[in-house]
């Protein structure tokens, strides 16, 4: 069965920083944000991000940020 981690997202409303999209991020995962032209598919295209960077960090050997196993909302399956 594939490990499932708890991670914390922000999800930000369209502006014009997000150049009308909404803006969804996992802040303990550097560099893991995604956008989408609704909240849903935002938090939808973040999953895949986040299993890809956590994929990418057990294939290299690198540790998981410390934080990662705190609760929070996004399940993510890798």
């Amino acid at each position: 069965m594939p490990m499932q981690y708890k991670l914390p997202y922000v999800l930000r409303a369209p502006s014009d920083e997000t150049e009308g999209m909404y803006l969804a991020e996992v802040p303990i995962l550097p560099g893991c944000r995604a956008w989408g032209p609704t909240a849903e598919e935002a938090v939808f295209n973040l999953e895949g991000v986040a299993a890809d960077f956590i994929a990418s960090c057990e294939e290299h050997g690198d540790e998981l940020p410390a934080a990662i196993a705190g609760a929070g909302e996004l399940v993510v399956a890798v």
